[in-house]
């Protein structure tokens, strides 16, 4: 129960404080901001590319991965330009409208992410246990139905939020102590019973993250059970090393996630400018880092970058 002793009707404009406590640090954390950004953007882009040109890369593996490009420049599209318009222009203000759409698509972008990587785990367990029927398993038209699973979860699992914050009528305060409009930072600075929204909260977070992160174990124990009967050593090597750009990935992905929840549950807090700095995070490192480990982890894709620069040079 949140209670307010001087309440304001619900704002057409809120105001995103960036990251409270570190306003004068605005320039310089929009260095790394920007840096990330344009990484991202370029690596990204490069892997697509890649994918499309290469015939040889339109496998299941290779699609998935263009499917996270995707998601990946979907993504830092949506956040960064935003932050730097705070951190540069001290551009702050946001329509209740923006702040709701920003509120449903940067969440279902993270969550569409966590569902492509449950679909490159499925995309291991049958290389590895059903290995001659690979591609008739994973057909184009299975890679479609997933890319639509997993946008409709994304979309069925976030479309509440916007509305049940367009039901709140009253707040203590019209600032968001945020970088962009999350759904918990807008629902905790409001007045009245927020007990549904936390409830809510949390059934997204098990719905999605939670969900996927258990199958993604289950699949890599009957991996590592399917790998471990293998007699041969460099069988069983080989076999590993085909799952390791994925799990760098789940690892870098995940971490965050599993951080905060066992802090919270340990009773850690950390502090209000770290915790955000922590949670942009979430949305940051993975885009830029994920065709990096692909592009450098896989073969073909080294390659091909190698093949690129090598003509480029002549």
């Amino acid at each position: 129960m949140s209670s307010c002793n001087n309440s304001i009707p619900r704002p057409l404009v809120f105001v995103l404080a960036g990251i409270p406590g570190l306003e004068s640090f605005h320039v310089w954390f929009s260095v790394p901001f920007f840096l990330v950004f344009v990484i991202a953007i370029i690596a990204n882009v490069t892997i697509l590319s890649i994918i499309r040109m290469e015939k040889s890369l339109h496998e299941p593996m290779f699609l998935l991965l263009a499917m996270l490009s995707v998601v990946d420049l979907c993504l830092v599209s949506v956040t960064v330009p935003r932050i730097l318009g705070i951190f540069w222009m001290n551009a702050k203000a946001i329509s209740f409208d923006a702040c709701l759409t920003q509120m449903f698509f940067i969440p279902s972008f993270y969550v569409m992410e966590s569902g492509i990587l449950l679909a490159m785990a499925f995309d291991r367990f049958v290389a590895i246990w059903q290995p001659l029927r690979y591609t008739s398993i994973l057909a184009h038209s299975m890679l479609v139905k997933m890319a639509l699973a997993i946008l409709g979860r994304a979309v069925a699992v976030l479309t509440p939020a916007p509305i049940l914050v367009r039901r709140l009528e009253s707040f203590q305060t019209h600032i968001i102590s945020y970088s962009y409009c999350a759904y918990m930072a807008v629902v905790l600075i409001a007045c009245g019973d927020i007990s549904d929204h936390i409830v809510y909260g949390l059934m997204v977070i098990v719905a999605s993250v939670g969900f996927d992160l258990f199958f993604i174990i289950l699949s890599y124990g009957l991996i590592l059970h399917a790998v471990f009967r293998i007699p041969s050593w460099d069988a069983r090597a080989k076999a590993l090393s085909t799952c390791s750009s994925h799990l760098c990935i789940i690892g870098l992905f995940y971490s965050p996630v599993v951080f905060s929840v066992l802090a919270q549950i340990l009773g850690y807090h950390l502090a209000p400018h770290f915790q955000i700095i922590f949670d942009n995070l979430y949305f940051l490192v993975p885009p830029m880092v994920n065709p990096l480990i692909y592009g450098a982890r896989t073969k073909q894709m080294r390659e091909r970058v190698l093949r690129i620069l090598h003509c480029q040079r002549d």
